[in-house]
């Protein structure tokens, strides 16, 4: 019989790794770039503190506007910004208090809203499943938004897009870009849907 805590498989985070952060507040006070994680799973933003404090602190996060993560340049990547803000116009009232990452803006947006759930290990008992892990399960939906028609959910594929907005699925196909990974997806739409000047 087992003993102890079952493992956890899954990360609860947007991102596993400290990427450093500034963050914009509603008081509009400045804050030096911290290095930070957005534990997704506990709906928190936690800080890396400094010796001898442990080794992350919870961000008081009410005043949390956005915050946009740097990510650093690779071999084959360039370094890139990562805006994350409130998911203001979400569906559910349960998620406006959320963060979601703004993809793309333009005359579209495209976000995507992290969302993750444990699903806890089940091992013991007559109708048990046999798990004998807990499992973080990644739940993320990508949305697109446009003055006009709202926020969508939508999944990064062509017939997705060619029912949610032809024009735009019409010029990511002409655009003979590679659309595999979500990175593609983001600067493909960057490209054909260039930000409006204000």
């Amino acid at each position: 019989m087992p003993t102890g805590s079952p493992e956890t498989i899954g990360s609860p985070y947007a991102d596993q790794r400290w990427l450093l952060a500034s963050l914009a507040l509603n008081n509009a006070l400045p804050l030096a770039p911290v290095p930070l994680k957005y534990d997704v799973l506990n709906h928190r933003l936690l800080m890396r503190a400094l010796p001898p404090l442990p080794d992350s602190l919870v961000v008081d996060d009410h005043l949390v506007v956005s915050f946009v993560l740097t990510d650093p340049a690779t071999g084959a990547e360039p370094a890139r910004r990562r805006t994350f803000r409130r998911f203001a116009e979400a569906p559910l009232l349960t998620q406006r208090a959320d963060y979601v990452e703004v993809l793309h803006l333009g005359r579209y947006a495209l976000l995507k809203h992290y969302a993750k759930t444990l699903v806890p290990a089940n091992y013991q008992g007559a109708y048990s499943s046999g798990r004998r892990f807990n499992e973080i399960e990644n739940k993320s939906v990508y949305y697109l938004s446009t003055v006009a028609a709202g926020l969508m959910p939508i999944k990064l594929t062509f017939k997705a897009l060619r029912v949610a907005a032809p024009d735009l699925a019409t010029g990511l196909k002409n655009s003979g870009r590679p659309l595999q990974t979500e990175a593609e997806w983001a600067a493909a739409f960057d490209a054909i849907d260039p930000v409006v000047p204000k």
